[in-house]
């Protein structure tokens, strides 16, 4: 459904010295300075498959949703999303994707949320029987009609971000490009649109590329994650096996039926905290059942729990660089 093959872009940007003097050199003789924002990223997703797409601030991740939906041309490279060029802009291919960023909106801000969703019905040419049909499915996933007639900008974020979903997967499309859709939305909200995301997927096996900052998004939703860093791709791969590979080690943490010293407990891994009855080791992963049995049998523990170490510190390590060798 979305090939990229060698997608790069980049920028030419003007950089001045402050003050007159520099105003006055920069007149004469600008400085400009090449901003290589994506370099040389190639991956393929298959129809219904959902994605991450992680990256630290600045790595090029919008950058690339702009080339793959249309909105920028890219540099060098070829790409291909449901079988059309992007940057042609052609109408079939409008049709068949959408693009949702966090921190825009497409509503129209003085106007009832429902006239932004009559506008866009009116723009894809949408029968009036699949308008209405989809409105009632949408409002019963989302809870959508006690705001659907007030003004938009008297929305809270999490119903206008409801809305901005709803309205922009109006038309049915069947690549979803989802820049940071959960942005600044309270826990529950975050589980209600991660619920409508993946029940879209279900029923219409749409692909989606979804980037955002909060890994319970992530993990919730897809299985498969692409990395990228400072424009260029570090990881492409399952996610539960990026943190396999990745990390060394697992974190087994215990309950004590009485207090230990931390000594008792140095011999078994590194010792991450201990506070009471409550400890956490982490273990070389391929000694977590060696080690698991010699704590049951020597130690007086009431409770052990062994998981993996938090996907966020394990992406937080790829993004610093410390584990782009592993990966």
């Amino acid at each position: 459904m979305i090939t990229a093959k060698g997608l790069s872009k980049h920028y030419t940007v003007h950089e001045k010295e402050p003050g007159l003097a520099g105003s006055l050199r920069s007149f004469f003789r600008r400085k400009t300075r090449l901003v290589r924002a994506v370099e040389s990223v190639t991956f393929d997703i298959a129809e219904g498959e959902m994605v991450g797409f992680l990256g630290p601030n600045g790595a090029g991740k919008t950058t690339t949703l702009k080339m793959l939906s249309g909105l920028v041309h890219p540099t060098a490279g070829e790409v291909s999303v449901a079988g059309y060029r992007p940057f042609s802009r052609r109408a079939d291919f409008l049709k068949a994707i959408t693009l949702v960023m966090g921190q825009k909106t497409q509503l129209l801000w003085d106007l009832p949320a429902l006239d932004s969703f009559l506008v866009n019905a009116a723009i894809y040419d949408l029968p009036d029987e699949q308008f209405k049909a989809t409105m009632r499915q949408f409002s019963d996933v989302l809870d959508l009609d006690p705001i659907l007639k007030k003004p938009v900008r008297s929305l809270s974020l999490g119903e206008r971000m409801k809305c901005e979903l709803a309205v922009a997967l109006l038309h049915r499309p069947r690549v979803l490009f989802l820049d940071e859709p959960t942005i600044g939305l309270d826990v529950n909200m975050q589980v209600r649109i991660r619920e409508f995301i993946s029940e879209y997927n279900r029923q219409n096996k749409a692909t989606v590329i979804l980037t955002s900052h909060y890994m319970a998004d992530v993990t919730a939703l897809c299985r498969r994650v692409i990395v990228i860093d400072k424009g260029s791709l570090v990881f492409d791969g399952d996610l539960s096996a990026l943190v396999e590979r990745a990390s060394p080690g697992k974190i087994v943490r215990l309950e004590l039926s009485r207090p230990l010293e931390r000594r008792h407990l140095s011999g078994y891994g590194e010792v991450q905290s201990l506070d009471g009855l409550n400890a956490e080791l982490r273990v070389p992963r391929a000694r977590t059942g060696q080690v698991a049995a010699r704590l049951l049998a020597e130690l007086p523990v009431a409770d052990v729990t062994i998981e993996d170490p938090p996907i966020e510190e394990v992406i937080g390590q790829l993004f610093s660089g410390t584990l782009a060798g592993a990966a």
